[in-house]
C-alpha cells in the first residue's frame, strides 16, 4: 500500500469521524426534543393550549383552579435579552477592536485572558452579585423598592455574554487579510477608517456569529 494510499485513507477516516460526529449531535438535541414533547404531551390534554401561551398568570398550587400561563415569563425572558445585547454587543465589538487593532501586545496577552477568564464565573455568583450589588443601586438610583428588575437581569446577562463577543470577535477581527488593511492604508486612510470601514465590515459574519453565540 503506497504512501499516497495511506493518506486518502486516513483523510477518509477522519472527514467520516467529523460526519459522524455531527450526525450524533443533531440525533442526541431530536432526541432531547422528542423527549420533551413526549413527556409535555399529557399535560395538555387538561391543559389549554391557547390559554397557556397567552395566559400572564403562572400559579400550578392555586387550591381553588390551577393557572398556567407563560406570556409573561416569554416577555420578560425577550425583553432581559435585548437588554443584555443592546448592551453587550457595543462594548464587545469595541473591546475586540482594542484588542486586535489597537492595543500593544503586551496589553493583549493581559486583557485577553483575564476577559476570558470571566467566561469561567458561574453563573450562580453573577446572580448574587446583582442581588447584592447591582439591586439596591438601581433601587437607589431609580427610587424603587427594590432593584430586581429587567435592568438588573441585561446588566448580569450582559456581562456573561461579552467574554464570548469579545473572544470570537477578536478572532474573527484578526483573520482578515492583511493585504485588506494594506490596501486601505495605501489608499490614505487612517487606522480607525480602516478598522471602522474595512475590517469590521469584511468580519461581520464573524461578529454577527459571536453576538448569536452570546445571546446563546
Amino acid at each position: 500500500m503506497t504512501k499516497r494510499t495511506l493518506t486518502n485513507l486516513r483523510e477518509s477516516a477522519i472527514r467520516s469521524a467529523f460526519f459522524a460526529s455531527g450526525v450524533l449531535a443533531v440525533l442526541v438535541l431530536v432526541g432531547i426534543f422528542a423527549t420533551l414533547v413526549g413527556t409535555a404531551l399529557p399535560a395538555f390534554r387538561e391543559i389549554d393550549l391557547g390559554a397557556f401561551l397567552t395566559g400572564k398568570t403562572w400559579d400550578p398550587t392555586s387550591p381553588e383552579r390551577a393557572e398556567y400561563g407563560i406570556l409573561s415569563m416569554i416577555a420578560s425572558t425577550l425583553l432581559v435579552t435585548a437588554g443584555a445585547l443592546v448592551i453587550a454587543v457595543p462594548i464587545g465589538i469595541a473591546v475586540a477592536a482594542y484588542l486586535s487593532d489597537v492595543a500593544h501586545w503586551r496589553v493583549r496577552e493581559i486583557v485577553k485572558p483575564v476577559v476570558e477568564v470571566l467566561a469561567a464565573i458561574p453563573s450562580v455568583v453573577i446572580g448574587f452579585l446583582g442581588i447584592v450589588l447591582f439591586a439596591p443601586s438601581i433601587a437607589k438610583v431609580f427610587g424603587l423598592g427594590h432593584g430586581l428588575t429587567a435592568l438588573n437581569g441585561s446588566l448580569l446577562l450582559a456581562v456573561m455574554a461579552l467574554p464570548t463577543i469579545i473572544s470570537i470577535s477578536e478572532d474573527s477581527l484578526r483573520a482578515v487579510p492583511a493585504a485588506y488593511s494594506e490596501a486601505s492604508l495605501a489608499l490614505g486612510a487612517s487606522r480607525w477608517q480602516t478598522l471602522l470601514r474595512v475590517k469590521v465590515p469584511a468580519a461581520l459574519s464573524g461578529i454577527i456569529a459571536a453576538s448569536m453565540l452570546g445571546m446563546g
